[in-house]
């Protein structure tokens, strides 16, 4: 053991490697490697949406596809979303040290680096067959519009909801080859979910957000953002019953729905106060709303 350690302590002493490393570091923090949330807020409903199409288990492949394919795109939107932000970041509290905004990495890398990924990942969709395709590019195209949506609109997470909830026809496409109607009713709840916690996500940054004059639903809603929020969480589980009805799910998944309407009511204690870091608890927590939906469809397929 120990003569293996001794090279490997030799090559991170080598300027170049090191000089690799600090700048994959960086690349890490401009992708939120540490920070997965957005990976399950955009792969939970992917996940649904496959167990639905397929009526069970999807195909392997498919599901591979998928999952490297939420990973690589929520990578590419963030190194996206912050080179739309760089002059934006350094002025919000909770942003201030991102890479963009302290200059440890300049535009173009970060350009470089959601190029490559967003590339990776349609790679992945080639392997799928032509309607996923073509879906695809109109996902790229949310996800690139997105994160400038909130220098010319207060509804920014609409942007967000729709790029997030854009994997569900593709899900299907993938899984059945078409986009029978009732996708778009699950794309509906994604989109509506997304509204609501991205809501939470922004009334933690609305005081920096306001002086700096960044819109959001957060500050169009005003003080009616946390009856706003109770409405779409409303929504979002009246839609999730329906999708269970329309898709003849059984008493498993509605158990799944039950547990996230209490995490919903969890989230309206967490905002009551509207403190800012509560508030991004609140947003938080939406990771175990979209597992247990997704625990209560699995279970609900395997005892049916």
């Amino acid at each position: 053991m120990r003569r293996l350690r001794e090279p490997i302590q030799r090559l991170r002493e080598d300027p170049r490697v090191a000089f690799i490393l600090a700048r994959l570091g960086v690349y890490a923090r401009l992708t939120r490697v540490d920070r997965p949330i957005g990976t399950y807020l955009l792969l939970w409903p992917t996940l649904w949406a496959l167990w639905l199409a397929a009526e069970g288990v999807p195909e392997p492949r498919v599901l591979v596809v998928f999952v490297l394919g939420a990973i690589l795109m929520r990578a590419a939107g963030c190194a996206i979303n912050d080179f739309a932000d760089r002059r934006i970041d350094g002025h919000v509290a909770r942003t201030v040290d991102r890479p963009l905004a302290t200059g440890a990495i300049r535009p173009a890398e970060a350009l470089i680096v959601a190029a490559v990924l967003a590339l990776a990942a349609f790679g992945l969709v080639l392997t799928l067959n032509p309607l996923t395709v073509y879906l695809a590019f109109a996902g790229v195209a949310l996800a690139a519009i997105y994160p400038f949506s909130k220098r010319f609109t207060h509804l920014p997470q609409i942007f967000l909801g729709a790029a997030f909830a854009w994997a569900v026809p593709m899900a299907f496409a993938a899984a059945t080859g078409g986009v029978p109607p009732l996708a778009w009713l699950v794309f509906i709840v994604v989109l509506v979910w997304t509204v609501a916690y991205d809501t939470m996500y922004a009334m933690a940054d609305r005081e920096d957000d306001l002086r700096i004059g960044v819109r959001s639903t957060a500050i169009l809603f005003g003080r009616h953002d946390r009856a706003m929020v109770g409405l779409f969480q409303c929504l979002v589980a009246i839609g999730l019953v329906l999708v269970g009805l329309q898709f003849g799910l059984g008493a498993w998944y509605f158990v799944g729905v039950a547990a996230s309407a209490l995490l919903f009511g969890y989230q309206q204690f967490l905002i009551h106060e509207r403190a800012p870091a509560l508030c991004f608890r609140a947003f938080l927590n939406n990771a175990w709303v979209g597992l247990v939906v997704f625990l209560g469809l699995v279970i609900d397929h395997v005892v049916a």
